[in-house]
């Protein structure tokens, strides 16, 4: 049979056809927030804003392993699919993987490693085409999973893991360490951050790469210099010997294409006393562009020079194209926990917009040398407020004349004021702004930022060292205070929980349990001995034990009095609102598109207040069907907007409030959008369940 040009072209053209449908019937979550661009997008159009208001739940899992009696447990997982797999993580910290059409569960692990609890947002996917398997981090353990079957692949590391801790010590630290995000990829190199303590005793945040088939190490970038490198005379002399953190925890983006790693840092321990590494800092704080290949530096940019606010770049980076004065460019954009977005172009690091140094405040605290200066976005527009004064003290408030008083003797009025003495505000609070959910970017390079803005407020307090003898109340302040508040009352919304007569909550060997493991967001305490942590626990019940000759000296002079967040006395935030917002903005101008409410109070709407927004943790997606879905809200609800005019269409009750980010997928030409409901956090119960929506 002669074949002829139009027949050669009549079957390109049926290929071409039945790989659309393919790509229609099939369409992965490859990776965490969507794929290596972590842009949260899904070309799928099936659900679109004509028949939003027909989606019904398709399928449920109970993962397991929530604490509905504490209501301590979360779930904050991005599950990902893969033909036709899903996979992800419990409430108990196992990974799982289901089939994504119907949520029956294929195989779940029984990991049981004396380790260090977390919360994991998601795992990761490799495949050379003969083997898959799923990267998983359990506590301070970085596990291969065979992906089929979720049984350790013996192979890697020893015996399928990789003991993280190893590497990362450093003289005076502790051990605590947690995978909480999932590890990026690069061909057959595994790229991985980790999430250390941010007090004084925290590990190395150094960044290193793995190799995917053996575990191997195959490089290590220090974030905190060694003698010779980039970056050292920036920290006062071997600064790496004695401090920890600026670490990667928020999780990387990958540029396959260029083979460039695109690794965000948080702030150096301890988070808000700086006089014991004077300077500004490299690598903490910073958008660092890696070789994927050997580690090596390409560029990098730093968001916050020398933090003493516990900055953080908050989320992973995302990879798009913007259009800019005729041009195509490829750009890097993160977010700030300040409200802020900084965008540069791929492979120079050049700011795509300009970024302005400003001058800012002194600090007032002996030893401490704040930057004189900060670098401020220009463009695009931020996305919360800047500065928090009288003029924003909420209309809803009812005791607002306590409020302004108490504002008049603080420090306010502008970011980036360092701490001091009296109440010092954080606004936006000290987790956003933006948060570890990250921003959504659509095929038009529009991008959608959920933030919240609640003021929170602190201060610093001297530390008393008497060599060789400690007290159950000197040992709280130097470990505990931070965190927990002066008098051990935690916050109002539970996010931190107050410690006070704690064993009539607790007994005692949990109490101890959780000092050495740690639990969520709240590091272990493994330079502590047994004689200390009695001594903390007895002074949380009313004795104040005097410790002989085992005292562990502080190595920062000051410690802050906790992360306190400034509600009314209804128990609503001090600042106007939206307390939680969710924002459009076109990255090819950097002007915002709308900006509307995330969130509400029942009992304000009931009131005809219109919605205020609420804190929020977890992220959007957004479709080609003109779609951002998000959960993520106190208020337990799941929300559907139009992504061009920021409506709201559709919202459903969630089993638990949906601190994550949701995931969208099509199976058998069927659209799918699922989300991890597990609570615990702001004082909303716990759960367990998986709960994916669909048409009809």
């Amino acid at each position: 049979m002669k074949i002829t040009r139009a027949l050669l072209l009549s079957i390109s053209i049926l290929l071409l056809f039945f790989s659309g449908i393919n790509q229609n019937l099939f369409s992965d979550w490859s990776g965490y927030n969507g794929g290596d661009n972590r842009n949260h997008f899904s070309d799928q159009k099936q659900i679109n804003r004509e028949n939003i208001n027909s989606l019904k739940i398709a399928w449920t899992y109970a993962s397991g392993g929530a604490d509905t009696d504490r209501n301590n447990t979360q779930m904050q997982c991005n599950p990902i699919i893969i033909n036709g797999v899903l996979y992800g993580v419990s409430a108990g910290s196992q990974a799982f993987a289901l089939d994504a059409k119907t949520g029956k569960e294929i195989w779940k692990t029984n990991l049981k490693d004396e380790t260090f609890n977390m919360t994991s947002r998601g795992i990761s996917y490799w495949s050379d085409g003969r083997q898959s398997r799923i990267f998983f981090g359990f506590g301070a353990y970085l596990y291969a999973l065979d992906a089929k079957t979720g049984v350790p692949v013996s192979t890697f590391g020893k015996q399928g893991k990789i003991y993280l801790v190893d590497g990362l010590k450093r003289p005076g630290a502790d051990e605590y360490l947690a995978l909480n995000t999932p590890v990026s990829i690069y061909k057959n190199t595994l790229i991985v951050g980790s999430r250390v303590a941010e007090s004084a005793t925290a590990l190395l945040g150094d960044i290193r790469a793995f190799d995917a088939l053996s575990g191997k190490l195959i490089w290590t970038f220090h974030t905190i210099p060694h003698p010779g490198e980039y970056g050292y005379e920036t920290w006062e002399k071997e600064n790496y010997k004695n401090l920890g953190g600026a670490n990667n925890w928020m999780g990387m983006a990958v540029d396959a294409e260029r083979g460039i790693i695109f690794a965000p840092t948080g702030s150096a321990a301890f988070d808000f006393y700086g006089g014991n590494r004077k300077g500004d800092n490299l690598f903490a704080n910073c958008l660092i562009a890696l070789n994927a290949e050997t580690g090596k530096r390409i560029w990098h940019f730093q968001t916050v020079h020398h933090d003493i606010w516990d900055r953080d770049i908050p989320a992973p980076p995302n990879l798009f194209t913007i259009k800019k004065d005729g041009k195509a460019i490829d750009v890097v954009s993160v977010l700030s926990k300040q409200g802020f977005v900084f965008v540069f172009e791929r492979e120079s690091g050049k700011p795509v917009f300009p970024i302005q140094e400003r001058t800012y405040p002194a600090s007032l605290i002996p030893g401490e040398q704040a930057s004189h200066t900060q670098p401020i976005p220009l463009l695009p527009e931020p996305f919360t407020h800047q500065s928090f004064t009288e003029n924003d003290i909420s209309y809803l408030a009812e005791n607002k004349e306590e409020i302004r008083d108490t504002l008049r003797n603080s420090y306010t009025g502008q970011p980036f004021i360092p701490l001091g003495f009296k109440r010092t505000i954080f606004y936006p609070g000290t987790d956003g702004g933006a948060q570890w959910g990250g921003a959504a970017v659509d095929e038009n390079a529009v991008m959608y930022i959920p933030a919240k803005q609640n003021p929170v407020y602190s201060s610093l307090r001297p530390v008393i060292n008497n060599p060789g003898v400690s007290t159950g109340k000197s040992l709280y302040t130097q470990n505990c205070q931070t965190c927990h508040g002066e008098n051990a009352e935690g916050n109002e919304d539970g996010t931190i929980p107050g410690l006070q007569k704690v064993s009539k909550r607790i007994k005692p060997e949990r109490f101890y349990q959780i000092l050495n493991k740690g639990r969520g967001r709240m590091p272990s305490f493994t330079s502590l001995s047994e004689t200390e942590k009695s001594a903390i626990l007895k002074y949380l019940n009313g004795e104040n034990q005097v410790v002989k000759g085992a005292s562990m000296q502080s190595v920062s002079e000051y410690v802050g009095t906790g992360y306190n967040r400034w509600y009314d006395s209804k128990g609503y935030p001090v600042s106007n609102p939206p307390w939680g917002t969710l924002t459009a903005i076109n990255m090819n101008s950097g002007k915002h598109l709308w900006q509307v409410p995330l969130g509400e109070y029942p009992e304000l709407t009931a009131r005809g207040i219109p919605p205020t927004g609420t804190d929020n943790y977890g992220g959007p997606a957004v479709t080609s069907g003109d779609l951002i879905f998000i959960a993520a809200t106190k208020d337990e609800l799941f929300r559907a907007f139009d992504r061009n005019t920021g409506e709201m269409l559709w919202q459903v009750k969630l089993p638990a409030a949906g601190y994550a980010s949701p995931s969208v997928y099509a199976v058998d030409g069927k659209q799918y959008v699922v989300i991890a409901c597990g609570g615990g956090k702001l004082k909303t119960k716990s759960g367990d369940q998986y709960v994916a929506f669909a048409l009809p």
